[in-house]
């Protein structure tokens, strides 16, 4: 297993090539930093320190470096606006990957810089070489006071910050993230206490930076980490103004296992298939702001997300809107006996969920507020001839807004390179299948070329009595699966991945798999996936199909040559 991730992440061509370039950088600034220290003869009285405060000066270039890359990728609509241009160059869909590796290497570089640091005001109090003691460096001058600071925000935003920790309290992730604000306040404010100074008492100034350049001989690397700062606090603001355009909240429907539909209507709001938004309730949160795809095509007359109730902002919005647990309770036990809910019950039903009434005085709909959209990897699915959707239990919901776009495509007879679909769809729990069933059915059903879109049901449940005596009374002979509604059948236990990608091979070099194809063409072939179980399944597909040698078959994202890629999805709370 260790193997496998160490090559995944260090030794496939473009990680191999981000690493050279992205830690072949730190290091050559940190000797950088430390050349200019060692050889600086206006500051040989402080270079009497020797090693210490050598290191202390290349770690403090390498994080500013570090700290100017650390907002880029969080500029989500500068991103999305130039992910369509440069895609192919620049690895838009791995942003939050790219600013994790930034932070990542911030806490190695801060424990070095601050070590060093520690010996460095040790050794100052020690030799005299000012007449200072290092408590009054560390704790009263401006320099040891951000550096403490910056320091305990990094370890509460690096503490909330684990997989486990977002998804049970996404409140303590996000409002420890907003202490970054006071981070770099501290950052630019950080040399201030001028320690790298050819004179023995600091010269102070009135004014911004509030010291002399004259005799202070930093990097004064604030020149340059500031401006990421302005971009991302102008992003902001402009996120705010847009986010709080004319919103309305038009319809709720409550699907089995707690997912809950929310339709909004946005005149404003322009988005292409597979993208996402975030979403904010004031009467739950004024601060708070979650991300959940998009689940509604772009030819749609609203916006759709579906939300699963699994944290407290998730379920203080299901007790809002009136779906809370004994609802979604009943609504599951229901669909676990694969038996027709009561139509009179919970105020009516359409299919296999509940709408909610949005005139009731009792309880109106709440006011929400969107904003976005930001791009995704399935933006590009039409580019490919074959496209494999992957998604894992409510990991589904970035693919229902794509097939729904391919409906409405396939009915102008557009759907640009795209010649074929295979849909897989790994369900935990029979309820689950109700989410999207209306839509499946109505795309299965308007399927005029029965190749063109494969279907892929797997229920990874273990099969109680009442589901197992329902399948064997209803399967025997009908049309449409038991459990799904779905012509196509159910199948049981996990997919396996080599077997599906070992034929599908196959059937592309005989020339089978797409009507019209040689074997001697190269196939485009995009793998999507969505899901934490689907993560671990879609890397072991991406490795048997990188493996494999002496192929037409063309995995890959975009253009790329020569290699597998599996698009990554914003996995939803």
């Amino acid at each position: 297993m260790f193997l496998d991730w160490f090559h995944r992440e260090f030794l496939v061509p473009r990680r191999l090539l981000f690493n050279v370039l992205f830690y072949g950088t730190q290091f050559t600034l940190f000797a950088l930093g430390w050349y200019l220290q060692e050889t600086n003869q206006l500051l040989s009285a402080l270079n009497g320190l020797k090693w210490s405060v050598w290191t202390s000066r290349g770690a403090g270039l390498t994080l500013a470096f570090l700290a100017c890359s650390l907002l880029v990728p969080m500029l989500r609509n500068v991103l999305t606006l130039l992910r369509p241009r440069l895609v192919r160059f620049f690895p838009a869909d791995e942003n939050i990957w790219f600013h994790r590796q930034v932070a990542y290497s911030m806490a190695c570089w801060t424990v070095v810089h601050a070590t060093a640091h520690y010996v460095n005001f040790y050794n100052v109090e020690l030799t005299q070489v000012r007449t200072e003691y290092a408590l009054r460096i560390h704790y009263r001058q401006a320099g040891g006071i951000t550096g403490h600071v910056m320091v305990l925000i990094m370890v509460l935003i690096y503490s909330t910050a684990h997989r486990k920790i977002r998804h049970q309290c996404f409140e303590a992730f996000w409002y420890t993230h907003h202490l970054a604000f006071f981070f770099f306040l501290a950052l630019y404010s950080h040399a201030t206490g001028c320690f790298v100074r050819d004179s023995v008492e600091p010269d102070f100034r009135p004014y911004f930076p509030f010291y002399s350049t004259e005799h202070c001989l930093g990097y004064e690397s604030w020149r340059f980490t500031i401006w990421p700062g302005i971009a991302y606090f102008t992003e902001r603001m402009f996120r705010e103004y847009r986010a709080r355009r004319a919103t309305r909240l038009s319809k709720v429907l409550v699907h089995p296992s707690g997912a809950m539909e929310l339709r909004i209507i946005k005149p404003s709001f322009k988005y292409v298939a597979g993208q996402w938004l975030f979403i904010q309730v004031p009467e739950i949160s004024h601060f708070q702001w979650h991300p959940f795809t998009i689940t509604s095509a772009p030819e749609d007359p609203y916006v759709s997300v579906h939300i699963r109730q699994v944290g407290d902002w998730t379920h203080a919005l299901g007790e809002r809107l009136g779906c809370g647990p004994s609802v979604v309770a009943a609504m599951t036990k229901a669909a676990m006996k694969g038996v027709e809910k009561d139509k009179d019950q919970y105020g009516g039903t359409r299919g296999d969920y509940v709408e909610l009434d949005p005139t009731s005085p009792a309880r109106p709909l709440p006011r929400v507020c969107i904003d976005g959209p930001y791009g995704a990897p399935a933006e590009d699915v039409f580019d490919n001839e074959v496209a494999v959707l992957i998604g894992a239990g409510i990991g589904v919901t970035p693919f229902a807004s794509i097939l729904k776009h391919i409906w409405y495509r396939q009915k102008k007879g557009d759907i640009g390179a795209l010649r074929r679909v295979e849909f897989f769809w790994v369900c935990r729990d029979a309820p689950s299948f109700g989410w999207f069933q209306s839509l499946l059915q109505d795309i299965e059903a308007a399927q005029s070329d029965p190749n063109f879109l494969r279907i892929n049901i797997y229920l990874t449940q273990k099969i109680d009595e009442n589901m197992l005596w329902n399948i064997a009374v209803n399967d025997a002979g009908a049309e449409y699966d038991p459990l799904t509604l779905l012509r196509t059948r159910t199948m049981f236990g996990r997919p396996d991945w080599k077997s599906i990608y070992r034929r599908t091979r196959e059937a592309i070099e005989i020339g089978q798999y797409l009507p019209g194809r040689s074997s001697q063409l190269r196939t485009k072939v995009g793998t999507y996936f969505c899901g934490p179980g689907a993560a671990r399944q879609g890397h072991q597909a991406s490795n048997i199909a990188t493996h494999q040698q002496q192929c037409p078959v063309h995995i890959c994202k975009g253009t790329l040559l020569s290699c597998a890629w599996l698009h990554w999805m914003p996995i939803d709370e």
